[in-house]
């Protein structure tokens, strides 16, 4: 597979009850604790925080949810203290995506692999975008794509992962898509989460952002950011239909982030199966369906066996597909 496939790898990649019922199967958390590996802000922060809340809020669990915000490696710092550390801890659940499964493909957490830790569920898929600061002169994606194209060294994009990590690829798909082919020539700069990129963004020390659109939207709504294209097949519906996709400019890039958690490696079975069904729970509830309108998350229903065989997956294809544009051997 060459750079070509990216995109189109990449998307097939990702198309493809409450305490009481918990406590029916053995367990129910005392202390229920969510990890974000990155600073507040970004896309994993988001997770653990509304799922936190909603979670109580269906009364799924019975004291409110601690977020750690444990930032470093891209999430390595988090994945290596869960995997060595915190390895029976059943009141434990860490926000993951893509971006996870994609560090785990190319060996970023050094001495760890998909398998030292339970995957759990998922909670839907977010659309990336490609943005800019709202005063930037720059007004389409045409516009800064034939800036890379003809002037690569006047442009840097910044986003929240690792270089060949999920936001550098999302750049990639879109640059490619418009017949960029030296992946050499893309200026990108990771930073250690979504919040601390659109800071630099709006500091100047970067003239784009490549993240996803819930971590996206609080930027928007301050009007700091202004997005340039979501990487969604179509506009999404609501509040986001606003933004103009890649593809209705003439840029035929998609990349969507799947969002979800993964669990320490010796968690109980009936801790492991009780947070799997309350995950479920609150996927099906009409209160998570409205907080996925609101932040443009698209559905991706994946629980237990069926998550971990799909990060299996992931993880796979992803190895593949950096090997095919070299970053790793």
């Amino acid at each position: 597979m060459t750079i070509r496939g990216i995109r189109t790898a990449l998307a097939v990649a990702v198309t493809v009850l409450g305490a009481g019922y918990a406590s029916a199967q053995g367990f129910a958390p005392e202390n229920p604790e969510c990890i974000a590996p990155a600073d507040p802000g970004g896309g994993w922060d988001f997770t653990c925080r509304q799922v936190g809340r909603t979670l109580q809020d269906l009364g799924l669990i019975d004291s409110t949810m601690q977020v750690v915000n444990l930032s470093g490696g891209g999430g390595g710092v988090a994945f290596a203290q869960v995997a060595n550390e915190r390895t029976d801890d059943n009141d434990l659940i860490v926000a993951a995506s893509t971006a996870t499964a994609t560090r785990l493909a190319q060996g970023a957490y050094p001495g760890n692999t998909m398998d030292e830790v339970r995957w759990v569920a998922t909670v839907g898929a977010d659309y990336g975008v490609i943005a800019v600061a709202a005063d930037s002169p720059i007004q389409s994606l045409t516009e800064l794509l034939d800036q890379m194209r003809d002037n690569p060294e006047s442009i840097a994009i910044g986003g929240g992962s690792a270089v060949g990590g999920w936001d550098h690829l999302k750049v990639l798909i879109a640059t490619n898509a418009y017949g960029i082919e030296d992946v050499r020539a893309v200026r990108y700069i990771a930073f250690d989460g979504g919040g601390e990129a659109v800071t630099q963004l709006l500091a100047g020390s970067i003239q784009a952002f490549t993240g996803d659109i819930s971590e996206a939207k609080g930027f928007v709504d301050s009007g700091d950011i202004r997005v340039l294209a979501v990487l969604s097949p179509e506009r999404l519906p609501g509040e986001f239909s606003d933004f103009p996709t890649a593809r209705e400019q003439g840029v035929d890039a998609i990349g969507a982030n799947w969002r979800g958690f993964y669990a320490p490696g010796g968690m109980s079975d009936d801790a492991y199966n009780a947070w799997v069904e309350m995950i479920a729970t609150l996927y099906q509830s009409d209160e998570w369906q409205q907080v996925m309108s609101e932040n443009g998350l698209a559905p991706l229903d994946l629980q237990g066996d069926e998550f971990q065989s799909f990060v299996a997956d992931s993880v796979a294809q992803i190895e593949q597909i950096s090997r095919d544009i070299g970053i790793i051997q």
